[in-house]
């Protein structure tokens, strides 16, 4: 009980907090006449059901868009009137928000489902943008760690729909040229084993080789989840925000983990443009082979076997420590005037064989059966569809028996039920933008001392979330 009122203090302590955005930009806070997104009417209207996404990156025609397709078979089939169609938002993820953000307070846009990054649902939930969703989306299938970034303040506001979770890619010819006898890293290491081969790989460099590894430490969220997966890997249980999203953490704390990121990303081992790199930049980087090991995501797997087929060149393993999770959540919207079908197509677009046909194409599936079950098959057709004119399969993925991508099981599998979560606030996008700014002095040309960086830190975090 006390829980529940604490948690309803912190959604007024929000609307607070959130008043002089109001009065700077109203029309992001409510309609044009003021009165808000309209509420949607007690029963379902008849008609399309719009769905508001980020790019699908399995490309044109994606897996989301043919999953989306089948479902419209099945509603033609049975004559129910209702249809379901992508709408794909342009920029990146943080530009996505803020159109989504901006278009759900204002009722612009008449989304009835919108694919949330996993950060964004306390805030969506918060600012009662989407709606309380059953419990019966997150059964026990659900991975753990995964299911837990659809709830909020109690309730379910979302489905998992493909998660994330960070990953190292290494190059084993590499390894091979250094006279390393053991180049199949997939039982894992930890970062002085990762040192020590970068070390080696120094003595013999490859053609083109600059540094051991890279990253994505540009001044966006590639920052952030950087810092948070070493910040959790040099201090177990860390979270920095509580349950109710309330900042949480030391000046001890901070310091352990800055110390850590800094061991991470010493001038001797991580590539300088790392610095500057965003997800492209660095998968652009380990392709050309300036580097030996990058962190980077699961849905670089098939890009990255595009560039290296019918090869041992390339290896998968989970990233040293700590690895942080991503990925994205389906929620209904408050305004939807097609809240129970929209609902009945989240269950379909996350079930079982769903998730398998999102595995098979790239993506991280967040039901623990898509990569145990072999009775889950994906029924939508081909996970990868052919690019070359003839027909022929231009899937150069490495497979089990069961078709499944080789690493999903013992490596991507493992990893996510291992994974940590990013801070869990309403007030995301105060914090990471506030973490990735404060964190820019320890790569800058004379960077303060752990300590002095781990004050600056706590006292930012105590602006951005206060309690």
């Amino acid at each position: 009980m006390r829980g529940a009122l604490l948690r309803r203090q912190s959604r007024r302590r929000l609307a607070v907090l959130l008043a002089p955005l109001c009065l700077l930009l109203p029309t992001a806070c409510s309609g044009g006449n003021g009165s808000g997104p309209t509420a949607p009417p007690s029963a379902d209207v008849p008609g399309d059901i719009v769905v508001a996404s980020g790019r699908d990156v399995t490309g044109k025609n994606g897996v989301r868009q043919r999953l989306i397709d089948a479902w419209n078979a099945e509603q033609e089939k049975a004559g129910t009137g209702y249809r379901a169609r992508l709408v794909e938002l342009p920029g990146n993820a943080d530009e996505q928000r803020s159109q989504l953000l901006g278009a759900l307070q204002s009722g612009s846009a008449a989304y009835d489902v919108v694919n949330l990054d996993v950060t964004w649902v306390p805030e969506f939930a918060a600012a009662d943008l989407i709606s309380p969703l059953p419990e019966s989306l997150l059964d026990d299938d659900v991975i753990a760690p995964v299911a837990s970034t659809a709830r909020w303040d109690g309730d379910v506001y979302a489905a998992p729909f493909n998660s994330d979770v960070g990953l190292l890619y290494y190059r084993r010819d590499h390894l091979s040229q250094a006279d390393i006898e053991q180049t199949d890293l997939t039982g894992g290491l930890d970062w002085p084993e990762l040192k020590t081969l970068i070390n080696a790989v120094g003595d013999h460099k490859p053609d083109g080789y600059d540094k051991g590894w890279t990253t994505q430490l540009a001044a966006y969220e590639g920052r952030t989840v950087n810092a948070v997966e070493a910040f959790a890997s040099a201090v177990p249980d860390l979270t920095l925000t509580d349950e109710d999203g309330h900042y949480d953490a030391t000046v001890e704390e901070l310091t352990e983990g800055i110390t850590e990121l800094r061991r991470r990303t010493e001038a001797s081992y991580v590539l300088p443009d790392a610095f500057h790199s965003d997800e492209a930049a660095s998968l652009g980087d380990f392709a050309a082979g300036r580097t030996t090991f990058l962190r980077h995501w699961p849905y670089v797997y098939p890009a990255l076997h595009q560039s290296f087929p019918d090869d041992d060149r390339l290896g998968v393993t989970a990233l040293p420590g700590r690895a942080v999770l991503g990925g994205q959540n389906l929620a209904v919207t408050a305004a939807s005037q097609r809240r129970t079908k929209a609902t009945d197509l989240i269950r379909y677009l996350t079930g079982k064989e769903s998730e398998r046909c999102l595995l098979d194409a790239g993506f991280a599936a967040t039901r623990t059966s898509a990569y145990t079950d072999d009775a889950v098959t994906c029924a939508v057709g081909a996970a990868t569809p052919s690019a070359a004119p003839t027909g022929e399969s231009a899937d150069t993925v490495p497979r089990g028996t069961a078709g499944r991508p080789e690493y999903a099981r013992d490596i991507l599998l493992p990893a996510l039920q291992e994974a940590v979560h990013r801070p869990r606030t309403p007030l995301y996008g105060a914090f990471t933008q506030t973490f990735t700014t404060e964190l820019g002095a320890l790569f800058a040309n004379d960077p303060p001392s752990d300590t002095e960086l781990a004050r600056r830190l706590d006292k930012a975090l105590r602006r951005a979330l206060p309690d």
